[in-house]
Order: structure tokens, then C-alpha cells, then sequence
């Protein structure tokens, strides 16, 4: 979506500077972690290992940024974690990738969070049934983000939602 930027300032806080300087960090060791390993991704596409215990990293810094640098709502945060486990999850499963990028655009009334991995396989919004125990990842998606898509690039895809926030 154009004019989203990815560097508007988040809510201050008490805590460590990221790596870039520009905002506090006000989380556990583990996030600090990822913060000074991987950088901030709202600051910039970072790039984290295709392996599962990256999901967990992944919800983290989401919650992290979401909530506590842009001060959106504790159930906006929720839906975003969610939501980034499942695209996560996908490219770390379905794509055979080293690595995937992560990244979190913010504009007035907007949230973006992208997953970029280097698969031209297009992901599928299958139909969910009541017992069905997989294949709700999408079905999540579509139904909790406002807008959701995929952007092909000449290596690979960028899955990608939208959701409305209000502004505090």
C-alpha cells in the first residue's frame, strides 16, 4: 500500500535503544536478543532463519512493536501475532527457504506486516470445515485482516495483510 511508512515514531517508553538508536526497547531478554541479532522490523525488512523456533521470534517482536512501540490495542496485538504465526509458519514449511524476511509498516489508521520468502508458489485460501485439523492459516487470515495478498518479485513472493487501527 503506498505512503506506509515503516519509521513513524512509536510510542516512548522505559527501556534499552534498538540497535539503530531510535526508539526504546521495553521487552524480555529474548526479544532484546532478536532485536540486537535480526534489528527492528519496523525500522526495515529483517531477516530470520526458516526454522520453526522462528515463529516464536517472530510473535514476539510483533507483539513487541504493535503494542508497545505503536501503542496499538492489546487485541489488535493479538490478531497481528496470530496472523504473522501463520504467514511465518507457511514460508517455513512450505517454501524450503534459509531464510525469510519479516517486516512491519504502520500509517495513520493502518498496519502492514509482510513475510518475504524466496518461493514463487503462491499460497491458497482453501475452504475450512468445522473438523478439519490443518489448512486454517489463510482462513485466519482472511478472516481476521481487512486486506491480505501476495506480491511476486522476481525471487520469490511477499505475503502480506492489512488491518484498520485506531489511533489512540
Amino acid at each position: 500500500m503506498a505512503g506506509l511508512e515503516g519509521t513513524e515514531q512509536p510510542r516512548r517508553g522505559v527501556g534499552t535503544a534498538d540497535p539503530a538508536g531510535s526508539m526504546p526497547i521495553v521487552a524480555d531478554e529474548p526479544v532484546l536478543k532478536m532485536f540486537e541479532l535480526y534489528g527492528n522490523p519496523a525500522l526495515g525488512e529483517i531477516r530470520l532463519p526458516s526454522r520453526p523456533r522462528s515463529a516464536a521470534g517472530a510473535r514476539r517482536l510483533t507483539q513487541l512493536v504493535v503494542q508497545r512501540h505503536w501503542g496499538l490495542s492489546e487485541r489488535t496485538a493479538e490478531h497481528a501475532v496470530l496472523l504473522v504465526s501463520e504467514l511465518v509458519g507457511n514460508a517455513v514449511r512450505h517454501t524450503g527457504a534459509r531464510f525469510f524476511g519479516l517486516r512491519m509498516l504502520r500509517r495513520r489508521g493502518w498496519l502492514r506486516i509482510e513475510v518475504r520468502d524466496p518461493s514463487r508458489g503462491l499460497p491458497c485460501l482453501l475452504p475450512v470445515r468445522e473438523l478439519d485439523t490443518s489448512g486454517r492459516g489463510l482462513f485466519l487470515v482472511d478472516t481476521l485482516s481487512d486486506r491480505w495478498g501476495v506480491d511476486l518479485l522476481a525471487r520469490g513472493k511477499t505475503t502480506w495483510f492489512e488491518m484498520r487501527v485506531a489511533e489512540r
